[in-house]
């Protein structure tokens, strides 16, 4: 899989969607002791990303090679947890150790230990003077059950020889000819793209899902202390404020909810005592 993306929040096109089917999601969770704290992304099978960092503004020099310190900013220890939601009955999860905070080594190591799956991954970001985002990609090339040992090894070393992929974006190369260049002559078919961009799902229907998940005491409580229900999405931003009115009315839909459905709403309840208040979707 090969794709990259020029702003604003458009990207050029992504083959086989990452191995996605139509309703299927995948979720990436870094989870690193770095300044930026955890680093969120989310894609679908339709093309649809969403991400953020918890601390977005953290800032460390460059690197001696004048590139962002990614590794820093997310920190070397610490986990990656994906989960697949592949529209079964319960999503999969895996998670490796982080071996550099460097995203693409991580990944490729992700691969390997928990899903024995041999990787080559390759990420970049292009970052102007401004220090504006003018275009990200990457590639990520997988062996199949029965490939030859030779084939793995030889797409091992063109990694290796590669040009950095913001090189290749800054002059303009398109998906399909990284693709070329990764590949090289092992004869790739190339399947159907996928144009990518940014989308979030976050609605007011799920602010209020989600807010019911707190129990009617503890939104009670929340109402006595701030007189309303806020929430912000940390995907996109939206902020979303229900009144006195809602939250009361939310908080009668719950009491007047089948016993089963309280007992839960409770459990859920005691299940988030000293945790802060919701502001992501």
């Amino acid at each position: 899989m090969v794709c990259s993306a020029r702003p604003p929040r458009t990207g050029r096109s992504a083959p086989s969607r990452a191995g996605l089917k139509d309703g299927q999601s995948v979720l990436l969770r870094v989870l690193g002791d770095g300044p930026i704290g955890a680093v969120i992304a989310q894609a679908n099978a339709e093309g649809h990303v969403r991400g953020y960092a918890v601390h977005p503004h953290a800032d460390l020099p460059h690197t001696q090679a004048r590139k962002l310190d990614v590794g820093g900013l997310v920190g070397r220890n610490g986990m990656l947890h994906v989960t697949r939601d592949l529209g079964l009955r319960t999503p999969y999860h895996g998670c490796a150790p982080l071996v550099s905070g460097e995203i693409a080594e991580d990944l490729a190591s992700y691969f390997v230990t928990s899903e024995q799956v041999p990787s080559v991954v390759a990420l970049g970001v292009l970052v102007g003077p401004d220090l504006r985002v003018l275009a990200s990609g990457g590639v990520c090339v997988q062996a199949l059950p029965g490939a030859r040992r030779e084939v793995i090894d030889e797409l091992d070393a063109r990694a290796r020889r590669l040009p950095p992929i913001t090189q290749m974006m800054s002059a303009g190369q398109s998906a399909e000819e990284i693709l070329a260049v990764s590949l090289g002559d092992l004869s790739p078919h190339l399947g159907p793209l996928t144009p990518l961009a940014f989308h979030c799902r976050c609605s007011r229907e799920r602010v209020e899902g989600m807010l019911s998940l707190l129990g009617a005491a503890e939104l009670q409580a929340l109402l006595e202390e701030e007189g309303r229900a806020e929430v912000t999405c940390r995907f996109c931003g939206d902020r979303y404020v229900l009144s006195e009115t809602e939250v009361r009315e939310l908080i009668a839909r719950l009491n007047a909810a089948p016993p089963d459905l309280r007992r839960q709403a409770d459990s859920d309840e005691r299940r988030s005592k000293g945790k802060p208040k919701p502001s992501v979707m």
